[in-house]
């Protein structure tokens, strides 16, 4: 099951205090004015804002659904997430990991 890239904006915009913003012509999602994530309806994917680590686990659990971005870019834990192959579940927990690496401390509790 895949997911739609309007399915993504509204699990995007479900989270505490998550806004739909645009940077450099691309639609993103920012909280408390940083962002969280892109979307591209042209490309059927995201990317999201992990840690390094975070990014290594889901790149080597899930190659086909997550993919280091090219680059500078990935190095900083910025990874891909492919509309086509994501289901809903996993592409929630991880927007939620993106969200909780950008999101002041005291929402946190809030969305978990």
């Amino acid at each position: 099951m895949s997911v739609t890239s309007d399915e993504y904006r509204t699990m995007a915009l479900a989270l505490p205090e998550a806004i739909e913003s645009s940077h450099l012509g691309t639609v993103d999602f920012r909280v408390r004015g940083k962002i969280f994530s892109t979307l591209s309806d042209k490309t059927q994917r995201a990317v999201l804002k992990l840690t390094c680590e975070q990014q290594a686990m889901l790149t080597d659990a899930e190659p086909t659904i997550f993919s280091s971005v090219g680059g500078a870019w990935g190095g900083y834990g910025w990874t891909y997430l492919d509309f086509m192959a994501a289901d809903p579940v996993t592409a929630r927990s991880a927007l939620a990991m993106s969200w909780r690496n950008v999101a002041p401390k005291r929402l946190q509790p809030i969305a978990e």
